[in-house]
This record gives C-alpha cells, structure tokens and sequence, in this order.
C-alpha cells in the first residue's frame, strides 16, 4: 500500500497511508500521534491498519462534501482499526492453539485465509448478480485467486488486482465513467507529493469499483 521504503517504522507507514487516503494535510495531531503509538504497540502488520483506515475512508467517501478531506482525523478510523486488529489476533491465536494441541483436526483459518475466502465468495455473488460479470469471476478464480497469500501484503495486492481486472471488464462507457468519477474526487485534494497521489488515486479508483459493483462491504 505505502511506497517508503521497506526500513520506514510502521508509524511511518500508517502516517504516510492515512495522509495520503485523507486527501490532506501533512502530519498527525498529537491526539492521532498518540493513537498510533497505541496500535504500533499491537504488533500487527501495517497491512491491517491500513485496511481499517481504508474501510473507514471508503465508508465516508460518498458523504464527503467537495473540497473536504474524507477523514478528519486519523481517530475517526479508531472503531473500524481495532475491529480489524481485533480479528486479526484472534485469527492468529486460533491457528497457534489449532497447531498446537489438535494437529488431526481441521486447522482453523488464518487472516489472509479467511479474507481470501471472504473475497471469493463475493466474487461468486457478483457472478449470480451480473451475468455479463460470470466470465471474467470464473477466469478470476483460476487465475489471479488460485492460491491463498500467506502474508497481508500479498492478499492486499491480490484484492486490489481483482477489482482492477473486473474495472477492464466492464463495458468502455462504464469504465470511463468510473474513472472520472475517481479522478473527480481525488482532484479536490489538496498538493501532495506523486507517491501520496498515486495511493490517493489507487484508493479512490477501488473505491468506485466496489460501489459499482455492489461489493463494498468484504
């Protein structure tokens, strides 16, 4: 998600993700700064962070007035982060327990696991929704979706490379019209740098995807 380089804190890759999905700004508050020391104590990858912040943007996004970033803050994702952070350790403990003390029994899913599990599923809706969708969800499913990531970065790049395939299948008219409206939106934003403008971009082009298609919630 972010484009610092690998040795950036995981402060840094949340600070940078939120400024550049917010559309404004360049740095936290005190009152954010000491929310993400709180998270960074948590130990989870970056990757869940940066989904509860992005699920949080794409559910204010459509109410955002023109010229307003989409969060005001970086505490306006609190719910939506710790509910992810939430599931992410339980998922985590429940595979150690399932690994430690019942080796015969089924082993209980991991996060990306059950992400991609969640993602199929979706993706099988869609094709009973949309029919001229059928195809590319059945090429999806042997292609891009054929194996389970094993870490979170993996399974963001694998989701996002879905959505952007699906974008391609849609009709000309459509798709143009998607990309504007993306575009439309992202050029509210105040001057960022080109890396926060193309994760700013990135974001708000899924974002149009997943409400044309009807699959916002995953």
């Amino acid at each position: 998600m972010s484009l610092l380089p690998e040795s950036a804190s995981f402060e840094e890759l949340v600070q940078d993700y939120f400024l550049a999905v917010r559309g404004a700004g360049l740095m936290l508050s005190a009152l954010d700064t000491e929310l993400l020391t709180t998270w960074a104590r948590e130990g989870v990858p970056f990757e869940v962070v940066a989904r509860g912040i992005s699920r949080s943007a794409e559910k204010a996004l459509w109410d955002t007035r023109p010229g307003e970033p989409v969060l005001r803050s970086l505490r306006a994702c609190r719910r939506q982060v710790e509910s992810e952070i939430k599931k992410y350790r339980e998922l985590a403990a429940g595979a150690g327990v399932e690994a430690d003390t019942a080796p015969r029994r089924k082993r209980a899913r991991s996060w990306e696991e059950t992400r991609h599990a969640r993602l199929c599923a979706a993706l099988e809706d869609l094709a009973g929704r949309d029919e001229a969708l059928a195809h590319r969800v059945r090429s999806l499913r042997i292609s891009v979706l054929a194996h389970v990531p094993e870490e979170p970065a993996a399974m963001d790049a694998q989701e996002a490379l879905a959505f952007l395939l699906l974008l391609r299948a849609l009709p000309f008219p459509d798709r143009r019209g998607l990309w504007r409206e993306a575009v439309a939106a992202a050029s509210e934003q105040q001057v960022m740098s080109p890396r926060a403008r193309k994760v700013s971009r990135r974001f708000r082009v899924l974002a149009t995807v997943r409400r044309r298609l009807g699959m916002k919630e995953m």
